[in-house]
């Protein structure tokens, strides 16, 4: 089991913020290379969150927790971002996303997504997610309701098809006409 571990880079929506250093923060994405800094920044860089950790007083070395009048906190998209470079570390074969930019600002979300696509070209991703601008991208898309497998093809395909990924994308894209 253990070494299937090393395949796969998981990001939950509500995941783990270590009371510890921002470079501890992500380098727990690979604990055997949790000193190797320059690999911690070019994860950092990949996640677009390097700029805002070289800004925190101490950088990297910050601890990320505003307890006993010491550290930093982040706002809620930075911390996500935080832990898709913690994914990165990895460089996995696989990697997983669960509602990886619900709280990044459109702007922000454009930028991981552009990156995101450039580092997963020769590897598996998924996405979970509820929201249809993260998943057009996607070369599969797979609808489940209450839990199962409902529809699945591309988003031309899905759309056409005028089931439920048909609905959904159109309540989504009505909000924004």
């Amino acid at each position: 089991m253990h070494s299937l571990r090393r395949f796969f880079g998981v990001v939950f929506q509500d995941f783990i913020h270590y009371m510890l250093t921002a470079r501890e923060n992500i380098g727990f994405g690979r604990v055997d290379r949790l000193e190797d800094l320059e690999l911690i920044k070019a994860s950092a860089r990949k996640a677009d969150i390097h700029e805002n950790i070289e800004r925190l007083p101490g950088g990297y070395e910050t601890y990320m927790a505003r307890q006993f009048g010491i550290g930093s906190d982040l706002s809620g998209g930075e911390w996500q971002r935080m832990g898709l470079a913690r994914a990165y570390m990895r460089d996995a074969a696989v990697v997983v996303l669960d509602e990886p930019t619900a709280s990044l600002d459109p702007f922000s979300e454009y930028k991981v997504y552009r990156s995101f696509a450039e580092l997963m070209h020769d590897k598996i991703a998924i996405v979970i997610s509820h929201r249809f601008s993260n998943v057009r991208m996607a070369d599969h898309i797979v609808v489940l309701d209450a839990g199962k497998k409902v529809e699945k093809g591309t988003h031309e395909q899905l759309t056409a098809e005028k089931g439920l990924y048909a609905e959904m994308f159109g309540i989504q894209a009505d909000r924004y006409r």
